[in-house]
């Protein structure tokens, strides 16, 4: 994980800056002349989180997969009478057991949380 760094002759942020001789990556100072060899080589990391809705949009014709178990519970939008279910697989520590529902009518395949 990457952390701010900060200088300690002035108090202020230290930036990434390569040193092309000796090619090492180092934080300097852009206030004074402090410099620190870098003790990582990650400068910055971009994580993107997909929300589990989000996932779902990813995925085409969930209705007419074999593998996912239906109910007999009625679409919201078309009142069809089949639906397919599956439990988010999002990993996140803050992600409540949440139930996804998609419409068994292809033609709809409208999706809704309970």
């Amino acid at each position: 994980m990457a952390s701010f760094k900060y200088c300690i002759e002035c108090n202020n942020l230290l930036y990434p800056r390569e040193d092309k001789a000796a090619r090492q990556l180092l934080f300097a100072c852009r206030n004074c002349q402090f410099e620190e060899p870098a003790d990582n080589a990650c400068v910055f990391r971009h994580e993107v989180v997909h929300a589990p809705s989000e996932q779902t949009m990813v995925l085409a014709d969930l209705s007419s997969d074999p593998t996912l178990p239906r109910a007999n519970l009625s679409c919201p939008k078309c009142s069809y009478h089949e639906t397919v279910f599956f439990q988010s697989s999002s990993r996140r520590t803050d992600a409540k057991m949440t139930l996804f529902y998609v419409c068994g009518n292809r033609a709809c395949g409208h999706r809704w949380t309970d």
